[in-house]
């Protein structure tokens, strides 16, 4: 199968984009593996006529938003993210309203609908950065309210607000079970993605990106780690470390519309072209500026 997608990529002119949750097959087949602020950056810069992204539905529409002379396709149009649609209709207008001087920060892991009423979009890597970074005072942090509380906390100087937004796999994440973990592994470090909640980012040793928490794991000398995100990480994790050990909660956090690419659906949509990702124009445009926006800022 690697083969044949070797040569339908160099067929078609294309290039694959996997996010670190995909299964390992599929992040072995892809040109780029990374989390969403890297594949944003490359899908802004690559030469390739056909992007096929491998991961949720929020994912494919950046890549489109950034590129809209490029086709993009997803292996599976129905692997969506629930927190990228959790704003109720009318709350950002009613903020807008409420309050002077407010910048709307989406998290990128949203939906076009989200991204074209925001101001600036944001990675789990660089939200800190970038809400420090602006000249507002009032923060409307969108959609995850996990990752708005952690950013909330390392910037107290502004006022910002959160909404009732989440990850269900990484809400899922049981702080008992954690706590179970750290005491069968007690030389192990705890590596924690902010969406996974404040109960567990106060039980965790380092909180970060996916990649942020790939580079420590690396960088670290422990050679124990309990890993608080989607179980996909856990190849690159181990790929760039051959002897160290890493482990999850008994219930393992699995993300199943990420796992929905396979390496048969790559070949398909690469052979056929179907499930091109298509946006409205307008939408598209509002939505582009707050993606240059953070590119520009991060950069």
């Amino acid at each position: 199968m690697f083969q044949r997608i070797k040569e339908l990529k160099k067929e078609k002119n294309a290039v694959i984009l996997a996010h670190y949750y995909a299964d390992a097959a599929v992040q072995e087949a892809a040109d780029y593996v990374g989390d969403s602020f890297y594949l944003a950056k490359v899908a802004k810069g690559v030469k390739a006529d056909t992007i096929v992204f491998c991961g949720v539905s929020f994912m494919g529409e950046s890549a489109k938003i950034l590129n809209p002379r490029k086709t993009v396709l997803m292996p599976d149009m129905t692997a969506d993210c629930p927190m990228a649609h959790m704003v109720a209709d009318g709350v950002i207008e009613k903020m807008r309203k409420d309050y002077d001087d407010l910048a709307v920060v989406c998290y990128v892991n949203s939906s076009i609908r989200l991204k074209a009423k925001s101001d600036v979009c944001v990675t789990s890597s660089n939200a800190v950065q970038i809400v420090k970074a602006l000249p507002n005072k009032n923060i409307f942090f969108i959609p995850d309210e996990h990752l708005g509380r952690f950013v909330k906390e390392q910037v107290p100087e502004k006022n910002i607000i959160l909404n009732d937004g989440y990850c269900p796999i990484h809400k899922g994440i049981s702080v008992e079970e954690l706590k179970e973990e750290k005491a069968r592994r007690p030389l192990a470090q705890v590596l924690s993605h902010p969406e996974a909640g404040s109960e567990i980012v106060a039980e965790s040793d380092y909180v970060g990106s996916t990649a942020e928490i790939i580079d420590y794991a690396k960088r670290s000398d422990c050679e124990e780690f309990i890993v608080c995100t989607e179980v996909g990480v856990a190849h690159k994790l181990q790929k760039d470390n051959p002897t160290k050990r890493f482990y999850f909660v008994r219930t393992k956090p699995v993300c199943t519309d990420m796992k929905k690419c396979t390496l048969e659906k790559i070949i398909e949509v690469l052979t056929t072209g179907k499930n091109a990702v298509e946006l409205d124009e307008e939408e598209r445009e509002k939505a582009l500026l707050p993606l240059e926006r953070m590119l520009e800022i991060a950069r």
